[in-house]
Parts: structure tokens; C-alpha cells; sequence
């Protein structure tokens, strides 16, 4: 299936609320039910902030898809990123990567970070985060989209994170593209700068002191 029919499919098929009640009724018969399926497959994972416990045991996969019509009923019954505890994330990531540095097929990349102030959690932090989800699943980037790895999204008291995770730090090329593209597919200001943090730089420090290697 092209990118591009993924793409619209999945921005065109966005359920409303009666469609979502008939689904439910169409499901006591698979026959009736016909899924569009994604180009990858894709997991969502959930990170809650328990100091009593290692890090990696506070983060748990929710549940994995790879259709368009999975992909809405996932996001329209999991509770919108504006409304999460602090100190809580969410992340979307092809199916066999972990959302962490660590993983073999991050630890080469990098992120692309947008910065939002607490009064923009409730003005733009679900829409940045559904449109990021969008372009993601649906290829959005083109013949870059390969060098997506997934996306993450960070609630936290000073000021939360939207995070698009990229596979290869040194394709300057493609990681610049990818910037520009997900600063266009965002609506983000032009006088807005959007910076992009290899893990490498990333690791061991805290964020303030980490410098971009790229910036939109």
C-alpha cells in the first residue's frame, strides 16, 4: 500500500461517536468487520513514575496495532496525554523497539524535541500529540519513514515533552527533513526553533545541557 493512501485513509477515517457504537455491535460478526492495515506494526507503552521501583519496571506496553480502525479504538479509550499524572509518558514505537536509549535500534539516533510550557498542555499538547501519532503511523515522512523509530510524549512539572525518535543520528539529510516535516505537519510558527538531540549526547545528562546538533 502506498505512504500516501496510509496517510489519507487514516486522517479520513477518524470514527465519531455513533460509528464507534456500530463497530461495537459489527464485531459479534467478523465478517462484517474490515480493517485497513498499516504499513508497520506498532506498540503503545506507558511509563508511570514509581521511585520505588527501577526504571524499567514502571514501564509496561498497553497494547499493540497495526490497523487504522485499532489504532482509533486504542486512542479514543486511553486517556488524553493533558489529562496524565506528571511524571507519566506515553509512547508509540514499531513494533520490537523499546522507548529507550538503550535499544539496539536507538541508540544510534536521536529526537527531535518540542518544548511546551504548562499553559500549553491544555491549549495544544493533545493535538501536537495526535498529529505526531498520525504522521508516524501513517508514513508520513516520506521516504524517510524508515528512519522513524517512534515517538514519545512527557508530562512533567516544569513543562512537558513531545519527542519524535529517529534511528541514525549521522543522516544529517534525512534527519533535517524529517524536522522540517514534522514542524509543517504540526502547524508549529515559523519563529518557533524545534531542536534535534542525539542519544549519545542525551545519555547521562540532564536535558538543559544538551545542545541541538540540528534545529528547524
Amino acid at each position: 500500500m502506498a505512504e500516501r493512501d496510509i496517510e489519507q485513509r487514516i486522517a479520513v477515517y477518524r470514527p465519531s461517536d455513533d460509528e464507534e457504537r456500530d463497530d461495537d455491535d459489527s464485531l459479534q460478526d467478523p465478517e462484517m468487520v474490515i480493517k485497513h492495515p498499516l504499513q508497520n506494526s506498532w506498540a503503545m507503552w506507558f511509563f508511570k513514575n514509581d521511585k520505588g521501583r527501577d526504571w524499567k519496571d514502571n514501564l509496561r506496553v498497553i497494547t499493540t496495532f497495526d490497523t487504522v480502525e485499532d489504532f482509533w479504538g486504542l486512542y479514543n479509550h486511553t486517556l488524553p496525554a493533558s489529562k496524565l499524572q506528571t511524571g507519566c509518558d506515553y509512547s508509540v514505537f514499531k513494533a520490537g523497539i523499546q522507548p529507550m536509549w538503550e535499544d539496539a535500534q536507538n541508540k544510534k539516533g536521536g529526537r527531535w524535541l518540542i518544548n511546551l510550557n504548562k499553559s500549553q498542555r491544555q491549549t495544544h499538547l493533545d493535538d501536537f500529540w495526535l498529529e505526531t501519532l498520525l504522521c508516524l503511523i501513517g508514513e508520513g515522512f516520506d521516504e524517510h519513514s524508515d528512519d522513524i523509530c517512534g515517538a514519545t510524549v512527557n508530562i512533567r512539572t516544569k513543562g512537558d515533552k513531545l519527542g519524535l525518535w529517529t534511528r541514525d543520528a549521522t543522516k544529517i539529510e534525512a534527519t533535517k527533513k524529517i524536522g522540517q516535516k514534522l514542524k509543517e505537519s504540526l502547524n508549529v510558527p515559523a519563529k518557533i526553533v524545534i531542536g534535534f538531540q542525539a542519544h549519545s549526547d542525551t545519555a547521562g545528562k540532564a536535558g538543559s545541557t544538551v545542545k541541538n546538533r540540528f534545529v528547524v
